[in-house]
């Protein structure tokens, strides 16, 4: 049983991500801004899976308050961490937000791109760089990227703010790959697709069970590899 931590958990693919991992016998860590939101997620699907008629164990999930824009909220989550369980296996960097006035980086003001950047860049990074001294060899980190940040897809135009922190996500996603090698812990990315959530919206083509696949995968399997980054558990052009 592995110790996964999910940040921004609290709906969406983050929810779905902590929903399979706790049904397949790991103890998945709800991350959430407020205690209210992560207690709340955390209780809707231990209540949905211990409904199942055959859930493989019990579910494990326990939330934790962590808003990946606040550092000494941060450091109290990873005390926390620390206290509790001594170490943490997986960390899955799945907080990102999408800003409705995120339409041109040439007309847009400045800190449509900054509150951006610093959610799905400065946050994972952060995250990651707390809880390194709790990661064991063997341990995982995957970064929910996009393919917007892929410098090979071409530019759709939509949302480049977003886009253009999910590239420099993936940027980050390879220079930690490198660097934490020598502790042998594997860091990569993938890109769960057009999906329905509050994010994507409805008429989206991909359901977050599809959406959370490869990040399960990623966090579960036996072995893989590092400095990556996936679609549908197939390795895809940076």
């Amino acid at each position: 049983m592995a110790l996964v931590l999910v940040t921004g958990a609290t709906r969406g693919i983050g929810l779905e991500l902590v929903r399979q991992l706790a049904r397949a016998g790991h103890h998945a860590l709800l991350g959430g801004r407020t205690a209210r939101k992560s207690a709340a997620a955390a209780a809707h699907v231990a209540e949905a899976l211990s409904g199942e008629r055959h859930p493989a164990t019990p579910a494990a999930v326990t939330p934790v308050v962590l808003d990946v824009t606040d550092p000494n909220g941060i450091e109290q989550a990873v005390r926390r961490l620390k206290d509790d369980f001594g170490k943490l296996d997986v960390l899955i960097n799945n907080a990102a937000i999408l800003l409705e006035e995120d339409r041109a980086l040439s007309a847009d003001q400045d800190d449509v791109l900054r509150k951006t950047m610093r959610t799905n860049l400065h946050g994972p990074v952060a995250v990651t760089r707390a809880v390194l001294p709790l990661m064991p060899a063997g341990g995982r980190v995957i970064m929910t990227s996009s393919g917007g940040g892929s410098m090979t897809d071409p530019i759709g135009g939509w949302a480049p703010a977003y886009c253009t922190s999910k590239a420099a996500l993936n940027a980050a996603t390879r220079h930690l790959a490198f660097e934490l090698g020598s502790r042998n812990i594997s860091v990569n990315a993938y890109c769960p697709g057009w999906t329905k959530t509050d994010m994507g919206g409805m008429s989206a083509p991909r359901t977050v069970e599809q959406a959370a696949d490869t990040a399960v995968w990623l966090a579960t399997a036996e072995r893989i590899g590092t400095g990556s980054f996936y679609r549908d558990r197939m390795e895809i052009p940076w």
